[in-house]
């Protein structure tokens, strides 16, 4: 699985002048675990945040199915356990402590091959007082497949200490080289209690009124798709995301969901929390439109506008108008265009004028907009931009 959830990030110093580089976007968390963390990283570089979280833990000692998986482990041993995440494999020895086999269960472990997946796993089993007997370098699942296979699994008994995610390949591979696999699940994922933050998300993605979505685990991701399914709404949440939402993963077993859709996600290269909202902090201003307009740098963001590094909060009327009037600048663009980009405006062209006096008021520099009488309204791009932007 992909644990940013567990490693803790260095913070990094907030932007010292200025608006932060995610300064007027808006982004979506689904994060269940460590949410707050995550959101306060994206905060501090001036994004607005959208929580809502697309899963619920179990509480390990209310889980009943570890509890039996651990019974049947100290009853009868595996020859192998497979440890993959710290907090995973703490938990585990916590939630057995808790129904009193905390002794039993390490006593276990002591007699077995015990494998880790990293290094962060292997302090958390030297914390358990356990040793473990091999770790990758790289911690790759893979690579302890590839270990396992060539010890030869045939009718070996292979625990494999899970934590919500899937492994893909891991286990089949291993049945089919005649192991007997014993799953340990440890923090399943539920859907959440209540749906409510799910379905403002769902709504803000659909309308584009979010720039990009961040999964930190494949269950959430599946978890979205899945809701949207049972509201009618997994072809308009698969479009936002191909086309104007960028839908952001901490590593490559979270982005599966979304890519078994045909979607592309993009991905830091450590798979960390604090990565992910750096490339956040490339990606979103990467796509936001800046053009040179009546003398100003103007440089149009999800929710609000740049002129000249100020940030302007620009209402949604605007957004919709200035983003209808960027895609041509330079050109006078209908009063009738301007109000079929507006939401919910009906056909009153009077809305156009009354979004377009706030609009240049939120700007602060009203010449950025000229009204073409009995035309229309134009970006009154500079001269020297003509032949690059217009057309």
């Amino acid at each position: 699985m992909d644990d940013a959830q567990q490693r803790p990030d260095r913070p990094d110093r907030p932007e010292a002048d200025g608006p932060g580089p995610l300064a007027g976007f808006t982004v979506g968390v689904t994060a269940a675990r460590r949410a707050d963390e995550l959101g306060a990283l994206l905060k501090r570089r001036g994004a607005a945040v959208l929580h809502a979280p697309a899963l619920r833990i179990v509480p390990l000692a209310d889980d009943s199915e570890l509890l039996a998986a651990t019974k049947d482990l100290i009853d009868q041993a595996p020859d192998v356990v497979v440890a993959t995440t710290a907090i995973g494999f703490r938990g585990w020895v916590e939630a057995a402590d808790g129904w009193g086999l905390g002794e039993q269960l390490l006593d276990r472990l002591r007699r077995v091959e015990l494998l880790a997946r990293g290094p962060k796993v292997k302090g958390a089993i030297r914390a358990a007082g356990l040793t473990e007997q091999w770790s990758p370098s790289s911690e790759s699942m893979a690579e302890v497949l590839d270990r396992l296979l060539e010890e030869g699994v045939e009718g070996r008994r292979v625990a494999v200490q899970l934590h919500g995610e899937p492994l893909p390949g891991f286990v089949e591979a291993l049945r089919a080289g005649g192991a007997e696999v014993v799953g340990v699940p440890v923090y399943r994922w539920m859907p959440p209690e209540d749906i409510g933050p799910v379905d403002r998300l769902l709504d803000a993605v659909v309308s584009r009124g979010v720039d990009a979505v961040t999964f930190t685990s494949a269950p959430a991701a599946a978890s979205l798709m899945s809701r949207a399914e049972e509201r009618g709404l997994l072809p308009e949440l698969i479009g936002a995301l191909h086309h104007d939402v960028l839908p952001a993963c901490v590593g490559p077993v979270t982005a599966l969901p979304l890519q078994a859709r045909g979607l592309d996600t993009v991905q830091p290269e450590r798979f960390r929390l604090g990565p992910l909202v750096q490339l956040l902090c490339q990606e979103l201003p990467g796509r936001a439109r800046t053009l040179p307009i009546a003398g100003h740098r103007v440089e149009i963001r999800g929710h609000a506008v740049l002129v000249d590094g100020e940030l302007r909060p620009v209402p949604p009327a605007g957004m919709s108008l200035l983003r209808a009037l960027s895609r041509r600048p330079g050109w006078v663009v209908a009063r009738a265009e301007l109000l079929r980009a507006l939401p919910g405006a009906g056909r009153d062209e009077h809305a156009v004028e009354t979004a377009m006096a706030r609009l240049r008021t939120a700007l602060g520099a009203p010449k950025l907009i000229q009204t073409v009488v009995k035309r229309g309204y134009r970006l009154a791009l500079d001269p020297a931009a003509d032949t690059k932007y217009a057309g």
